[in-house]
């Protein structure tokens, strides 16, 4: 029997290269499929509406996932087998031609780009290409992915043509990051805490680290967390990876910013920031940890079938336990080693 699963706003319901064995029905919600444009090499966005389905190319051509799939809101699938699908399919000649509707599309598209790959006789210039990504991501309300853009666009094109508007940009997408949280599928919405929630952690005020003392600083961080000092450790790591001086302690503080998250009990807030994270850095060095802990986190609020599921993909990244566990105290690790077997 098909079975219902529930999902809540920016949960990944599944990752780009994850097997596939399940085809998706969208009963509510919203489900955004991330996948990469041929013609551009960037990030392309397929929002799946209520009542249509995702992940068959891939189930029925027995080949792994294409795509990621993130919830944008509180999300509620009907999961079928490869053989339930099959069988609903033969009895529903509707749905036969719904699916061909959609794959002539897709093909068609495809081919359109394709052509428009061998056609196209002057390349697109990188300056323009680079500030358009940019203006998508601000125009979507993906604040900090626009950020990231314009600064590296400031950095490559300081006397750029878009250059002003740039720095126009990036002025508005920190103003907006320092008033709104960021959800795993990209939507925005003013944080307000419950009761039952630690209070949230304010932004930093610290000037930015010494460019010569990243390292110091980030041992500084890391320090805080060895003394429980965790709101202070996760200002210091916000400020180095906000100042993005050097790109090895910027992807190790994007990973700690996480871990301080959870050590403070936020753990939707973990969740949310930890599936932005993978998407910035789909082959973190961590991948296998930040996906432990986000199945902790799913675990700490109740929610058993989303953590065996991160457990399951934390382990199968990573057969070695020590990788896993090296940041987990010594006195938890054989329960977790316990739930990572069962």
């Amino acid at each position: 029997m098909p079975k219902m699963l529930q999902f809540r706003s920016g949960s990944v319901i599944y990752f780009q290269g994850d097997m596939a064995d399940k085809i998706f029905v969208l009963q509510t919600g919203q489900v955004n499929l991330v996948y990469q444009d041929i013609e551009t090499g960037e990030d392309a966005h397929d929002f799946v509406q209520p009542g249509e389905f995702f992940g068959v190319k891939s189930t029925l051509g027995r080949y792994p996932r294409e795509e990621n799939a993130i919830a944008l809101q509180d999300t509620t699938l009907m999961a079928f087998s490869t053989l339930e699908f099959e069988s609903l399919a033969m009895a529903n000649t509707r749905l036969i031609m719904k699916m061909l509707k959609i794959f002539s599309n897709q093909l068609r598209r495809i081919h359109q780009q394709v052509a428009s790959l061998i056609e196209k006789k002057e390349p697109q210039s990188p300056e323009l290409g680079l500030f358009s990504i940019g203006e998508y991501y601000l125009k979507n309300k993906h604040f900090p992915q626009a950020k990231y853009v314009f600064k590296r666009y400031l950095t490559l094109y300081p006397s750029g043509k878009k250059a002003a508007k740039a720095a126009k940009n990036l002025e508005i997408s920190e103003l907006y990051m320092g008033h709104t949280v960021i959800n795993r599928g990209g939507a925005h919405h003013q944080h307000t805490p419950s009761k039952a929630e630690p209070e949230p952690i304010p932004p930093p005020e610290q000037a930015a680290p010494d460019p010569s003392n990243v390292a110091a600083a980030y041992n500084d961080a890391m320090n805080g967390i060895l003394r429980g000092k965790y709101r202070q450790a996760y200002i210091a790591f916000n400020k180095i990876m906000q100042a993005d001086l050097d790109p090895e302690y910027t992807v190790k503080s994007s990973y700690e910013l996480g871990r301080c998250l959870f050590l403070l009990a936020k753990y939707k807030d973990c969740i949310q920031y930890y599936t932005t994270m993978i998407t910035k850095y789909p082959k973190h060095p961590k991948l296998a940890e930040v996906l432990f802990f986000m199945g902790q986190s799913y675990e700490k609020i109740g929610k058993k079938e989303q953590a065996e599921a991160f457990y399951k993909k934390a382990r199968s990244i990573s057969n070695d336990k020590g990788d896993i566990l090296q940041d987990v105290p010594r006195e938890k690790k054989q329960q977790v080693i316990s739930t990572l077997e069962s």
